[in-house]
């Protein structure tokens, strides 16, 4: 059998006694450390961080709060100049009359018409009007020119001029005519399909 040894601690150095005193001290630490101190830590600092994350999610969310106003007057303001723009389109049926309307104002205007033609009809990216592209080509003044434009600027109907190009008719006319040609582009409302 095993002899039972008996160990007396007082005849051990003091450094000894000391070592084995703060033995169970460092274990019990350690296990304080290991199971308890360290994992709530890493649970304290991942809630911090979700804190900080979540107090930014807020402050973005009272910055739009705060823009609300701001956005639902600015939505206000679009949807009524959408509505003062509609009552500017002629619905699809008297585009031929806004069209006509065109001609005879450049007529009256002392301007000859020598080329008068309708494009297809297309819809708009915006995708909300249809655009009706017309190629004009005509004689006269330049003052003719800029009357007729004058009384196109001052019309209810939306009425864009692009692509004006302008050529002396030929040197021996003493009225200085010019060869005028442009687009004129027209818009019409989409018409909408009745509700079934």
């Amino acid at each position: 059998m095993a002899q039972k040894t008996k160990i007396n601690i007082q005849n051990l150095p003091p450094a000894a006694r000391i070592a084995i005193a703060l033995v169970p001290v460092i274990i019990i630490i350690a296990v304080f450390f290991f199971l308890f101190y360290k994992p709530k830590t890493a649970q304290i600092n991942k809630l911090k961080s979700e804190i900080v994350a979540q107090e930014k999610e807020i402050a973005k969310d009272q910055a739009m709060v705060e823009k609300l106003p701001e956005l639902k007057k600015r939505y206000a303001e679009l949807e009524y100049s959408l509505k003062v723009l509609s009552m500017q389109l002629p619905e699809e049926s008297a585009v031929s009359d806004l069209l006509k309307q065109i001609s005879d104002y450049g007529v009256e205007s002392g301007l000859t018409i020598t080329l008068w033609k309708p494009g297809a009809k297309a819809k708009h990216p915006s995708g909300i009007v249809n655009v009706i592209p017309v190629s004009v080509k005509m004689v006269g003044t330049y003052h003719k020119l800029g009357n007729f434009f004058s009384i196109l600027s001052g019309m209810e109907r939306i009425v864009n001029i692009k692509r004006i190009k302008l050529a002396r008719l030929s040197a021996r006319d003493k009225f200085n005519n010019l060869k005028i040609s442009f687009n004129v582009q027209t818009f019409s409302a989409i018409p909408t399909k009745p509700a079934k």
